[in-house]
């Protein structure tokens, strides 16, 4: 497995159904002559408190492969946007019942937010604010099902 693929495979440790890689995070890895690993990853807001825990899975995990001289590097320009979310990773949220964001070219408006349990579009905002600050908690009429909607940035 090569240095990328073991990065790529570090879970969000907010939204561990994707990958860092899925989520659209994972901005670079280059390895050098010696062998020192930098790794560059964008938050997906600023403030978010999940970096340090990302910083530490991907040291952990090329560490685990026997790669010990790792720099994990915050790169805020361009800011992180919904629209690296991968296919992917848009369909894995789905999977798990989460909303993902509408894909990028399609109007910014949300009238509703499709239900990922059943498909209604019957749904409505519960809290602006779900189990993470980049998530809001909705809930659909038509199943009565609670879930996290992925806020478009």
């Amino acid at each position: 497995m090569s240095v990328r693929e073991i990065v790529a495979a570090v879970a969000d440790p907010e939204l561990p159904v994707v990958t860092i890689e899925q989520l659209g995070i994972l901005r670079a890895v280059r390895v050098d002559d010696a062998g020192a690993v930098t790794v560059d990853i964008t938050p997906t807001y600023s403030g978010c408190p999940a970096m340090d825990a990302i910083r530490a899975d991907i040291v952990a995990a090329l560490a685990g492969e026997g790669v010990g001289d790792v720099e994990v590097r915050t790169v805020l320009a361009p800011a992180w946007t919904t629209d690296w979310i991968t296919p992917d990773g848009r369909a894995a949220l789905e999977r798990h019942g989460i909303a993902p964001p509408h894909p990028a070219g399609t109007v910014a408006l949300t009238l509703s937010v499709r239900c990922p349990q059943c498909g209604s579009p019957d749904t409505r905002e519960l809290a602006r604010f779900g189990s993470t600050a980049c998530k809001a908690l909705w809930v659909c009429r038509a199943c009565q099902e609670p879930f996290d909607h992925v806020k478009a940035l």
